[in-house]
């Protein structure tokens, strides 16, 4: 029996193949991060367990796969990979979100948009040319993820994008949270996994605000909107605080950029009176949103507010932002670095960015080894463990 326990060991340390990361420009930041984590991570496997250096290239100087994108002079383009991936297990890391990148068509330089970069991690897999083992794309802010369902007479961009990268052999595709996670449904018969930094995030948090006061008399979880009901409930349970709702009124007989403008924020909860407010959600895109609902508790007299996004893209810029800063009327914004942040958003005194790249790290290395996720998935222990450390610091 002990022989049979030890073959079931060896095996289970066998990975799916060679490990490579194919970091688009887009992450380039993003990606050298995790690369660093997972070679600190498997020298310290290494060392407790030195038979996983006799796998090829278990461990090396870099996972990262030299690769170039090109653009010619007309716009159009092309993917090269310049290492062989024959038989690798392939994680592409992608930022559809990042406006940062540029390119020259007919003389004028461009910035990216979602499309070129998706285009971009087609010609990607097109150039690997289903050598790869496996591939698997994280794309932590899913392509189109907003235009999700229909309305009317219109597009469904994500489920269309989500089944050609099924057509293009994309074994697995993980994201961060995603607007509406049963998009998945496009593709029943691949992976897609639905990641939530809320760990991360609390964490982050709790090591900032030093002095926040986690109870039900003290602070309260605002959900800015009737969509993200589940996400802010999590968060208000495992805070173990209220939960209040804001949700949108808005003139459905006007269409203003594609969406009925939002006549007004009604509030559903208890009293805010005295107390800290932290506001989750998925995505700041104007900040317009968030903005009206903290004037709002502020006039109900909320104490001190806070919010935490997974992702803030800030599409008109920061400086409303900071004039409420200024007023008092936010007091710091928490958000990943799962997608590009202009310069001035991470230098304001009001920002804090949450780092992800150890829990990608984390799940690339065990993905790379065919293991479960569960434990990755379900932050909740990890969780009251920082609760309990932060109140036990408190009450000293």
């Amino acid at each position: 029996m002990s022989v049979l326990n030890e073959i079931k060991g060896v095996f289970e340390k066998i990975p799916v193949g060679p490990l490579g990361i194919i970091s688009l420009e887009s992450s380039k930041e993003l990606g050298e991060l995790i690369n660093s984590r997972l070679i600190s991570r498997r020298k310290e496997i290494a060392e407790s367990e030195p038979e996983l250096l006799a796998y090829p290239e278990f461990l090396r100087e870099t996972f990262l796969i030299s690769h170039k994108t090109y653009r010619f002079a007309t716009g159009e383009g092309k993917a090269v990979i310049n290492e062989s991936v024959r038989g690798h297990d392939i994680f592409i890391l992608v930022d559809i979100g990042n406006y940062s990148c540029k390119f020259k068509m007919f003389g004028m330089e461009c910035p990216m948009s979602p499309d070129d970069h998706f285009q971009d991690l087609k010609r990607i897999i097109a150039a690997i040319g289903g050598k790869a083992r496996r591939i698997t794309v994280i794309m932590p802010m899913l392509y189109e993820g907003r235009q999700h369902k229909r309305m009317t007479r219109e597009s469904l961009d994500c489920a269309i994008a989500l089944q050609e990268l099924e057509r293009l052999g994309v074994d697995n595709i993980l994201t961060f949270d995603a607007h509406d996670p049963r998009v998945q449904n496009a593709i029943p018969l691949k992976g897609f996994e639905n990641l939530h930094p809320t760990y991360q995030i609390i964490k982050t948090i709790l090591s900032t605000e030093k002095d926040l006061k986690i109870d039900k008399s003290s602070m309260m979880v605002i959900s800015p909107d009737e969509g993200g009901i589940n996400r802010s409930l999590y968060y208000s349970s495992m805070l173990g605080l209220d939960l209040g709702l804001f949700y949108k009124r808005r003139d459905y007989t006007r269409v203003v950029n594609g969406r009925n403008p939002i006549i007004k924020h009604e509030f559903l909860g208890d009293s805010v009176l005295g107390k800290d407010i932290l506001i989750v959600d998925d995505l700041l895109s104007s900040g317009e949103s968030i903005l009206d609902i903290a004037r709002e508790l502020k006039r109900r007299k909320a104490r001190n507010i806070y919010v935490a996004v997974t992702f803030a893209l800030f599409t008109e810029g920061i400086r409303e932002f900071q004039e409420c800063y200024e007023k008092g009327i936010i007091n710091r914004l928490y958000a990943t670095n799962l997608t590009y942040r202009r310069p001035e958003l991470r230098q304001a005194p009001w920002y804090v960015d949450v780092d992800v790249s150890k829990f990608i790290a984390y799940l690339i290395d065990t993905l790379n080894y065919d293991q479960s996720l569960s434990l990755l998935m379900d932050p909740s222990d990890k969780i009251r463990k920082l609760l309990n450390n932060h109140n036990i610091k408190a009450g000293s």
